[in-house]
């Protein structure tokens, strides 16, 4: 019931400002299904001189955890999964804080220019507000609950800088070349407040997915293809991004291929509903911070990476031919991840373009 009623809000507030602006222009030239779906980043070039800005609000909301690709309660984690930072009595032989949910609120600015009609020159700021809730055992063994409690962090991530290089066009298929600098602006040393295992309130480093940034420099490669008719329009896209530094505290997330298609119908002169299936391989991270110990799975670096299979569900529209406004909601598939780590529910996607 929550997914269910998480979807009727953003599906309203997508009606809204799209019952809104179209109410200032109804018969805009340009297709509404001419760009992917909202949730795809470096989709399409731009003509000589035209520029785009554009704005992204995505919330991604995480519950439970998960052991490979199997759910696992709580107390087999806090009973049966091995601390990798054992030190009794004060760190204990296995994990005794477990996290609950996690929210994660990303503001993507953009902004997409072009030189010429086959190079787009494109970059993206980001802001990410994080809150993760956690559960706290009591002692070294048992399943007696001492407490909950609560960290944050929020602030500048990482940021990124493309190219986008036309490789093939005709009236029907378009193909290009994605080449994107990530460049290391979010911080990596964020602290918060900890209930420990001994009901020691402590304030020590977050874990690495409640950072802000990965700290090292990223380049990402690959390709994107779009298809066109009258009606429909269709993609997919590769992109392979390799860490090619250590960060300042001596390790680096792992290297990552991201492939995925979608299919877009025109509703009507002004919409159009979009289906995409996202596949994502990631490594786990090589190397520790030495200031992250905490007995909780995420301060484990062996617990991030795995195989991941989602689908999102998108509808696009365009107003008086330069405003676009979309929506996508996305959903797990299958998750088999390294080691154990939370279950995703659900992400949202809320974007605005202007072209000019």
């Amino acid at each position: 019931m929550k997914t269910k009623s998480n979807l009727a809000f953003w599906v309203s507030a997508f009606a809204c400002v799209s019952t809104t602006a179209l109410a200032g222009g109804k018969h805009a030239s340009i297709k509404p299904q001419g760009h992917a779906p909202i949730g795809v980043m470096g989709d399409h070039l731009h003509k000589a001189g035209e520029w785009m800005m554009s704005y992204r609000y995505m919330t991604m909301s995480m519950s439970g955890n998960q052991q490979g690709s199997k759910s696992i309660i709580d107390n087999d984690i806090a009973t049966g999964i091995e601390n990798p930072f054992a030190n009794p009595p004060m760190s204990p032989p296995t994990v005794r804080v477990v996290p609950q949910d996690m929210t994660t609120q990303m503001h993507m600015f953009g902004v997409m220019y072009a030189p010429s009609d086959d190079i787009t020159l494109m970059a993206m700021v980001n802001y990410l507000d994080k809150e993760m809730d956690l559960k706290t055992y009591q002692g070294g063994m048992g399943v007696n609950v001492l407490g909950r409690f609560t960290t944050n962090s929020s602030g500048i991530s990482d940021a990124k800088l493309g190219l986008l290089y036309r490789l093939y066009d005709n009236a029907i298929h378009h193909v290009h070349l994605n080449a994107n600098w990530q460049v290391p602006t979010g911080n990596i040393d964020e602290s918060g407040e900890a209930l420990t295992p001994m009901n020691m309130k402590m304030t020590m480093r977050l874990p690495y997915g409640m950072q802000l940034g990965t700290g090292s420099n990223h380049l990402e490669l690959g390709a994107t293809y779009n298809g066109f008719s009258d009606e429909f329009s269709w993609g997919g896209q590769a992109l392979y991004n390799a860490v090619i530094d250590d960060n300042d505290e001596d390790y680096r997330w792992g290297d990552s291929l991201t492939i995925q298609g979608w299919a877009s119908y025109q509703v009507s002169d002004a919409i159009s509903a979009s289906l995409r299936v996202i596949y994502r391989h990631q490594d786990e991270i090589d190397g520790m911070d030495k200031m992250i110990m905490a007995p909780v799975t995420t301060a484990n670096s062996a617990n991030y990476g795995g195989n991941f299979i989602d689908t999102a569900i998108g509808v696009n529209t365009v107003v008086a031919n330069k405003h676009r406004f979309a929506l996508e909601y996305q959903l797990p598939i299958e998750h088999d991840v390294n080691g154990v780590q939370m279950e995703m529910e659900h992400m949202v996607t809320l974007g605005y373009q202007l072209a000019f």
